[in-house]
């Protein structure tokens, strides 16, 4: 069993006995709750109620996987990270969606949201429900409360527990400045107090630089890499996060930061993470026993398919993908059977994106036959799968290519065949440092890439990819954008990096279906580089104003 699950099976009742959960509008914890108390009687509850924090990102209830705490189109959409994947990458040019039995997927995909949009409003109360979790959590473990309940010995293990609390409540936060820009900001005083106020993004992102130096520093409780069992966070983790906002700290706060982005993301890169040498591995169903994951992820969302069920994540990405022709895939592949267990027969993506990717002798002749390209001749990151329609339609999942970069395999060669993946996804990894250093040097360097540093960063990604190093002069900043897409395709990254380039509004940058318009040669309204708030949190609370244009 994966470590943190261990320690997961009580850790749901501990928090329902600890605040109420149930109701979408109700953010605040309840401070007053009588069983508090007794739900940290044990010394063990406070890894518990850690342990909570740092899976809400697939748990959508405190019960099964198939009963959400929120309001829903089903349970399984109301998980986070399958919101947050959707939200960044299927508003893209990365993959789009054919379902259209719930309403919120094709305005995803032809970028026609509004104030209402389900899967917006999933992860703006999925992250402020998690928020108000790691509140309610520093509250219970604070050194009065320990001694009062006679746990003062624990003081020094639970003080790093709150840090980890701390880490997982600025992440979430990050996710609400990235996505919504101007979320609420609830803090531990507005549990049972005043409804919170408003933060503007900029000053969101200051309060999260302080929060991040504070736990990164050398006073700091935060566990040094190692310290803990992966995936737990540490002191990489919380680099990672702060090397990320500074990447795109001109978007946040109007004042780019990239010398700040290269020297945090150096720092991540010099505390002993490394490239795992062979890619495919990172994205098997056992990447957490081989090792992979722990290699090269600085911070994951741990799956695991018999004792943390999620119709989201891993699972999604898995099965969304394939209709009947994966049985076609397992046998090009010589796998045993289908290379996924469930097909749910929804996402594909089109040419133009597969198009990044170096693809040799790329047919649509014999779509039965082959994965449409000569796999060993090509980008190892290309897990691309075409029916022999080229000509993208997203009404028809049979046209454009299907992705199995997730996947149901594993390294022994045997494949998933049970619903739900246990597939680690990683929210931070090297790789991303590594481009981070590049473009940073890029952008203080006329927009080429410069430094010898840099360039050997991208070598070992190219070399472990199977494809050659460009000549220098082509290591420009649109380079190293589609260098992105194929090293980090599917990861929740696509829109943050298109707004930072300036791109995902303008029509100088079209892909299908942009804007509803089938070529995707259109400008978006500017005010789409921000999602809405949920407009039933505006009317519970006068303290918010929805963003500009909803």
């Amino acid at each position: 069993m994966k470590n943190i699950f261990r320690i997961l099976f009580a850790a749901a009742a501990l928090l329902a006995a600890s605040s109420c959960l149930g109701d979408l509008d109700t953010l605040p914890l309840n401070e007053t709750d009588t069983t508090s108390e007794t739900a940290y009687e044990s010394e063990s509850s406070y890894l518990q109620g850690l342990a909570y924090i740092n899976a809400y990102w697939i748990f959508v209830s405190q019960t099964d996987p198939g009963n959400a705490d929120i309001v829903a189109p089903d349970p399984g959409q109301s998980e986070l990270l399958r919101q947050v994947i959707n939200l960044q990458e299927m508003t893209t040019d990365s993959f789009k969606c054919t379902w259209t039995s719930d309403s919120y997927v094709p305005d995803l995909s032809y970028n026609n949201w509004t104030s209402s949009n389900t899967g917006a409003n999933i992860a703006y109360t999925r992250c402020l429900k998690a928020i108000a979790l790691v509140n309610e959590f520093l509250l219970q473990t604070e050194d009065e409360r320990l001694d009062a309940r006679g746990h003062s010995a624990m003081k020094d293990k639970v003080h790093g527990y709150r840090a980890e609390a701390r880490f997982h409540r600025a992440l979430y936060f990050w996710t609400l400045m990235d996505l919504f820009g101007n979320p609420p900001f609830p803090m531990p005083e507005n549990i049972g107090g005043d409804l919170p106020k408003q933060i503007k993004r900029a000053e969101l992102f200051a309060w999260l630089e302080d929060e991040l130096l504070d736990l990164l520093s050398d006073s700091s409780d935060m566990p040094a890499k190692g310290a803990v069992p992966y995936p737990r966070p540490t002191k990489g983790s919380v680099a990672a996060l702060l090397a990320r906002m500074y990447l795109n700290a001109g978007v946040y706060t109007g004042t780019p930061r990239w010398q700040d982005a290269m020297d945090m993301a150096e720092k991540v890169i010099g505390m002993g993470y490394r490239i795992h040498p062979v890619y495919e591995e990172l994205f098997l169903q056992d990447n957490t026993e081989t090792g992979a994951a722990a290699d090269e992820f600085i911070f994951a969302i741990e799956y695991d398919k018999d004792h943390a069920q999620s119709w989201g994540g891993t699972t999604t990405l898995s099965s969304a993908f394939f209709d009947d022709d994966r049985h076609v895939v397992g046998t090009i592949l010589g796998l045993p059977g289908p290379i996924v267990p469930e097909t749910w027969n929804g996402y594909h993506t089109s040419d133009e994106f597969v198009s990044n990717f170096h693809l040799a002798g790329v047919t649509f002749e014999s779509p039965k036959t082959s994965i449409g390209y000569d796999r060993a001749a090509s980008d190892k990151r290309a897990f691309f799968y075409n029916q022999g329609i080229k000509e993208f339609d997203n009404t028809k999942t049979e046209t454009g290519w299907r992705c199995w970069k997730f996947s149901g395999r594993y390294s022994d060669g045997s494949v998933n065949t049970q619903s739900f993946s246990s597939m680690d996804f990683p929210i931070f990894r090297l790789a991303e440092m590594y481009l981070i250093y590049a473009e940073a040097d890029a952008r203080l360097n006329g927009g080429t890439v410069s430094s010898a540093t840099a360039k050997g960063y991208i070598k070992e990604l190219r070399d472990r990819a199977g494809v050659q190093m460009p000549a220098d002069d082509e290591l420009t900043l649109d380079w190293l954008l589609s260098e992105r897409a194929r090293e980090l395709m599917l990861e929740g990254q696509r829109r943050t990096d298109l707004i930072r380039y300036g791109y995902y509004t303008s029509m100088s940058f079209p892909w299908p279906y942009k804007g509803g318009v089938k070529d995707g040669k259109v400008n978006l309204p500017d005010y789409m580089v921000l999602f809405p708030l949920n407009e039933a949190d505006i009317e519970a609370n006068t303290n918010i104003e929805q963003n500009p244009g909803y």
